[in-house]
């Protein structure tokens, strides 16, 4: 029903991704696809402008309605509606959260390589990082180091984590028992498990991803849960999200949070765009998986036959391929500039995730068929030039 090999020209409309490059660039870098909104969403937007008044806004019951059926329908989950709280955006939810949850020079515990924004979030809020490193198994899959998680969480100046779910960028889809044992060790510590699943509806076709705080009564009691329709129907410019939180005393300081520093308030498209998408966009959004998931196995392909020292982390989550290139060099960094300056081609790299990623770059899939061939016909031409220089 819908055509992903058509995308439009991203350039002079303030985008970010696109008109932060240099002329002729290629950007994969930023969590930001280049399709359309669903046709859905676009209209329910052109509707809404189309009455010319754009005043303060509430939230309706309808958003709640939107919020509650999708979950229930799409995973299983069962939101209570006095549970949910408007937030502009997951990030604010999260910074509002870190200052309210915690107090100046408290540890927030994170599991690394993550989310480079997190860091920001809690450095920026006067609080320490506390990086609790992921590892990689044999089958070359991410997983946590129980001993080392509780090591973490057992530290008295640990009252926070922020816990990526599914994982960006290594994409890790964690499973329900993983989730259980990060609520019974935060419930046994005294520490409040913030869960990001913001990529939640970004699985492979097939795949299926478990709300946190739907695992146990223990992990709904600790647990704030950020939500949105942004990232996975690529509606971040129209800063709509929302805030879970079952536990009543939790909730409260969550409210107080998101609303003294003013993200609680919705703009005029903001619950139009959430509710199209969440009671309308279901035919597109599966469409889209399909098709990201056809450019992860191109892409797959294409480094096993081109360019075999870079090998992509198994992944069942998000739109991001996290790409292991130590057999390469171990600063991405400079690789990265390697690949703009000769190839054109601009990825993020991995050391602004934490851990390990220094030996990594992530790469955005979430673009057009042809697009993406350019690309890695780009990688494989500044991977040769690298090595060249070496």
């Amino acid at each position: 029903m819908y055509d992903f090999d058509r995308v439009p020209s991203r350039l002079g409309t303030g985008s970010l991704k696109w008109d932060d490059c240099a002329p002729g660039e290629l950007p994969l870098w930023v969590a930001d696809m280049d399709f359309p909104a669903a046709p859905e969403i676009r209209a329910a937007i052109e509707k809404r402008a189309a009455h010319g008044v754009f005043g303060y806004n509430i939230i309706p019951d309808s958003w709640y309605d939107a919020y509650v059926s999708w979950w229930r329908d799409r995973h299983g989950m069962t939101l209570d509606r006095e549970g949910l709280i408007f937030c502009t955006g997951v990030v604010p939810a999260i910074s509002s959260c870190v200052r309210k949850l915690t107090t100046p020079a408290e540890k927030v515990l994170i599991e690394t390589p993550v989310y480079n924004i997190f860091f920001n979030s809690i450095l920026n809020n006067g609080r320490v990082p506390l990086e609790c490193p992921l590892k990689i198994g044999p089958d070359g899959e991410y997983f946590r180091d129980l001993a080392a998680l509780e090591k973490s969480m057992s530290d008295p100046q640990v009252t926070l984590m922020i816990l990526c779910n599914p994982h960006n960028p290594v994409g890790r889809i964690w499973t329900k028992e993983e989730l259980s044992h990060v609520g019974e060790l935060a419930s046994k510590h005294g520490v409040t498990v913030i869960s990001d699943e913001i990529h939640c509806d970004l699985t492979d076709p097939g795949f299926s991803y478990v709300p946190f705080a739907s695992v146990s009564d223990t992990c709904r009691r600790v647990s704030v849960t950020c939500i949105a329709p942004t990232k996975a129907f690529n509606i971040a410019g129209i800063q709509t999200a929302a805030v879970y939180v079952p536990e009543p005393h939790l909730r409260h300081k969550v409210w107080r949070a998101i609303n003294t520093d003013e993200v609680a308030e919705p703009n005029s498209f903001a619950v139009a765009a959430a509710e199209a998408a969440f009671t309308k966009c279901a035919p597109w959004l599966d469409e889209l998986r399909e098709c990201i998931f056809e450019n992860k196995k191109l892409t797959l392909d294409f480094l096993q036959t081109h360019i075999p020292e870079i090998k992509a982390i198994k992944s069942h989550a998000t739109y991001l391929l996290w790409l292991d290139c130590s057999k390469l060099t171990d600063d991405t960094d400079e690789l990265c500039d390697c690949l703009r300056s000769t190839a054109s081609l601009r990825l993020s790299p991995g050391a602004q995730f934490g851990a390990d990623g220094h030996k990594f770059i992530r790469f955005n899939l979430a673009t057009s068929r042809d697009t993406l061939k350019i690309a890695l016909d780009r990688l494989k031409s500044g991977i040769d030039q690298y090595k060249k220089s070496k």
